[in-house]
């Protein structure tokens, strides 16, 4: 099997080793095959592809469409290194405000599957980043949601010691106590 599929901490979000073949003229890596992430609990239909491009600093996120337009994502970093993300907002689940926080970078090739009902969001470390993700699906810009970066209810472990770049929409988001948890799905 071309990948390795790791349960994390927090329940159904999935860490994916894909196997790396290289040699002198560079790398081949499968990054997304149907049967084998079926196989591994991973049964959604990705409708959309993104590419984003940001520079060391930049702080993207949390991110989450409203229900009925939730989107599960395959995220993998292309070039440079982030720290990547993911908040429970699933209502009724145990770990509901927990997060997990796991390095993806151009080195190690390791993707994030995060389910629908989680928050994304990503920081730059390195002075380009490109990251690419798949969707289940497609983005709607009246269910486009976000919780805030530093809420101190989550108090995410950046491990930054710089001041991050972030959108005017980032700064302004609520935190979670504050978010419609009806539209969350």
């Amino acid at each position: 099997m071309p990948f390795e599929f790791e349960q994390q901490k927090i329940k159904d979000v999935i860490l994916i080793k894909p196997k790396v073949f290289g040699d002198n003229r560079g790398f081949f890596m499968e990054t997304y095959k149907k049967s084998d992430f079926y196989a591994n609990g991973i049964e959604i239909e990705f409708n959309q592809d993104n590419h984003s491009k940001s520079s060391k600093g930049v702080l993207r996120g949390l991110h989450y469409q409203a229900s009925p337009y939730g989107q599960a994502k395959i995220v993998r970093c292309g070039r440079g290194r982030i720290y990547d993300v993911a908040v429970d907002i699933r209502p009724n689940s145990e770990t509901f405000g927990q997060y997990l926080k796991v390095e993806l970078s151009e080195e190690n090739k390791h993707m994030l599957y995060i389910p629908v009902g989680f928050a994304h969001g990503f920081v730059a470390l390195s002075d380009e980043v490109e990251l690419l993700y798949k969707a289940s699906g497609e983005y709607n810009p009246q269910a486009d949601r976000g919780i805030l970066w530093n809420d101190s209810d989550i108090n995410i472990d950046w491990n930054i010691d710089f001041d991050p770049i972030l959108s005017d929409k980032d700064k302004a988001q609520p935190k979670l106590s504050e978010i419609n948890k009806k539209e969350i799905g």
